[in-house]
């Protein structure tokens, strides 16, 4: 997809479509937070860069981010996107999002390519000659900092164009009362382009740039919370979706079949249970149902 791949690097050149404060801390009494709406504002900017663990970088890694953020060309806060999702699974498809590109695949719904090169690095390809190599800088269950350069060429613009950015992931979990996970995220994206292109690009694309990026982000959460449920009542086919995932490494695909496996039994087991209880009220003495 050249448009999700354009907006990829507008994270890094465009808007990475990928995986705290307040905005998306959990509650404590269950209460889901309020959708926010999308900001470039310098007060979200102040904010973003006030919640990074800048402190707990490697002092290269630190001087890499400070050197982004520093010559900031476009910055975004997308909007907050609550889905519903068990964390683990969230996790580890934020950490390894080769497995979701690579389902997309499969899938036959994108072309786009990503390949994990490193433990914490991977490379994004994409037909028209897009690049960008990223890397997961600081790794928490709320927080997630990553760092990417690439290169642009599409036609959006007449010469390939070299960037930076920084991309913030922050996410907040709320069980409700009947034991689901909701999990709210947010993502800041930060980008430096090349001196002499910055003028270029947002004549030429800025104004598509904030709109595409906050649906590719919106879309690519669903479809982790889409899965999710599909993992709970079809994981036969699942698991025989992760069998095809052959660009994985072997132990993320692995992985990723073994999550399913134990999201699949504990939604197996929640329903039998539910069942028994509705069973129990039905045969009372008094022939009476709860409502």
């Amino acid at each position: 997809m050249t448009a999700r791949t354009a907006l990829l690097l507008l994270a890094t050149l465009t808007v990475c479509s990928w995986l705290g404060s307040s905005a998306v801390a959990a509650t404590t009494d269950g209460a889901r937070p309020k959708p926010l709406e999308a900001s470039t504002s310098d007060a979200a900017r102040r904010d973003a860069i006030r919640s990074m663990p800048l402190e707990k970088l490697a002092s290269q890694d630190r001087a890499r981010v400070e050197s982004v953020l520093a010559d900031v060309s476009i910055f975004r806060r997308m909007p907050v996107k609550v889905v519903d999702c068990d964390p683990d699974l969230y996790l580890f498809l934020v950490r390894h999002p080769d497995v979701v590109v690579n389902m997309w695949e499969v899938l036959k719904v994108s072309k786009l390519q990503l390949r994990q090169t490193g433990p914490a690095h991977f490379q994004i390809a994409e037909a028209s000659g897009t690049t960008a190599d990223l890397e997961i800088l600081y790794s928490s269950h709320d927080t997630h900092l990553i760092y990417g350069e690439g290169t642009y060429r599409g036609p959006l613009l007449a010469r390939p164009v070299k960037g930076r950015g920084v991309l913030l992931l922050k996410t907040g979990y709320v069980r409700e009362t009947d034991g689901r996970y909701y999990v709210t995220s947010r993502l800041d994206s930060f980008v430096a382009i090349e001196p002499g292109a910055v003028e270029l690009i947002t004549k030429a694309a800025h104004p598509l740039i904030g709109k595409t990026a906050d649906n590719n982000f919106s879309q690519t959460v669903s479809f982790l919370g889409a899965l999710s449920r599909t993992i709970e009542i079809n994981n036969r086919s699942v698991q025989r979706l992760a069998a095809q995932l052959q660009r994985l490494q072997p132990q993320v695909r692995d992985r990723f079949a073994e999550l399913a496996a134990g999201i699949a039994a504990r939604a197996a087991t929640a329903a039998a249970r539910q069942k028994t209880a509705r069973a129990e009220v039905a045969n009372r003495p008094d022939g009476k149902q709860q409502r």
